[in-house]
């Protein structure tokens, strides 16, 4: 659009995420910093919260607390205390909401099924909060000019006719010459398969033998939180002229908005919805979203906000491929799930996924390291023979 590519899917990189970094050095992929100020602007309907405001005071401090508690670890009891329970003793409306809004967007969970234990447990394996929420020196450090998913279509030159797509994996069956992989575009026969979905979508492939009961129990007690992407774009980033593009918004559906506008390129603002607020968008047509999304903007970034020449989205939970974002998530009252989830080897199959890394899951990076150490198992077991 204008020139420019952009991505529905995962886009950023974080300052330590190195693998990452050097995938897209590797590709000569360009990456430039995020456009961001010192603090998101905090917005409620019309009116913009000041950092020095008791809404922002208190979640601040309950932000700091949740940091400590993801270094000293949670008690047992509180794998079963949901993150919706335990907001509601969080003193004041926007301050709750505020919260709310964060946890939605950070990890995609319906809050009335996401642990309290879980929440501190992913923060201390995701670099802790001030990681997980900053943009320059976090998690969303940096992006690609040409977007995310040209590293993927690099590679998938690379490897040529070696990369099929299209066919989706119903069937896993062993034997002892490997396995069969029972696709819709036909069967494959392969001596080792890396299965690099999430738990929930394992599920739905049939595996002949079953599964031990570590791993049946995984893909029963995880489940993909729910996400929606929308990119709105500009001739120019004219927001920046007024405090930058950067917002968390409490209005309904609440929302982090963000500039990833590319340098020298037209002006991009990037929304992310998360839990059952981003299902909520799923009753309305792409220009009632584009209208209850832009809409409050306005006030904050000017009457050209609500005219982009361009409009792209993506409900994440609806793509039955994927089932939801950016990680598969824990029932409250399990702790299979949590990262980094099972992947011992079952025979011929190993196992990959951003679930399955030490560090970053939910992140391309954490993607890329499993996807190392699961290729390097598979060439050690080869070799072996």
């Amino acid at each position: 659009m204008l020139g420019s590519r952009l991505d529905v899917g995962g886009q950023w990189i974080g300052h330590d995420h190195h693998r990452l970094i050097a995938l897209a050095d590797e590709l000569h992929a360009a990456r430039f910093p995020m456009q961001t100020g010192t603090l998101p602007r905090v917005i409620d309907g019309q009116r913009r919260l000041s950092p020095a405001s008791p809404p922002l005071l208190m979640a601040g401090l309950v932000l700091l607390g949740v940091g400590v508690l993801s270094l000293v670890g949670t008690p047992r009891r509180w794998n079963a205390c949901t993150v919706d329970d335990w907001l509601r003793k969080v003193p004041g409306r926007r301050a709750r909401r505020l919260l709310e809004v964060i946890a939605q967007v950070s990890w995609t969970a319906d809050l009335d099924r996401f642990s309290v234990h879980a929440m501190a447990y992913m923060i201390r394996k995701q670099g802790g909060l001030q990681t997980i929420l900053a943009t320059k020196g976090g998690a969303q450090d940096s992006l690609l000019v040409d977007g995310a998913g040209t590293l993927v279509e690099r590679l998938a030159i690379e490897l040529g006719a070696c990369v099929r797509t299209g066919a989706r994996v119903s069937a896993i069956a062993g034997d002892g010459a490997g396995v069969v992989l029972r696709t819709t575009g036909g069967d494959v026969r392969a001596r080792k398969v890396i299965v690099a979905v999430p738990p929930p979508i394992a599920a739905r492939i049939s595996f002949d033998p079953p599964l031990p009961p570590e791993l049946a129990r995984l893909h029963r007690e995880t489940y993909m939180g729910s996400v929606y992407k929308s990119i709105a774009v500009y001739d120019r980033p004219f927001w920046r002229s007024r405090h930058g593009g950067e917002l968390v918004v409490l209005d309904r559906p609440g929302r982090a908005v963000f500039d990833t506008s590319p340098p020298g390129g037209p002006g991009h603002l990037c929304m992310l919805i998360g839990g059952s607020e981003a299902r909520e968008l799923d009753r309305l047509d792409a220009n009632g979203r584009r209208t209850i999304l832009l809409g409050p903007l306005a006030a904050h970034l000017g009457p050209p906000v609500l005219e982009p020449v361009g409009w792209h989205e993506k409900a994440w939970h609806r793509d039955e491929h994927v089932g939801g974002g950016y990680v598969a998530l824990p029932m409250p009252g399990t702790t299979s799930g949590l990262p980094p989830v099972a992947r011992t080897p079952v025979g011929a199959i190993h196992w990959a996924g951003s679930e399955a890394a030490n560090e970053h899951a939910g992140y391309l990076e954490g993607a890329i390291e499993a996807g190392e150490r699961a290729a390097l198992e598979v060439a050690g077991a080869l070799s072996a023979r």
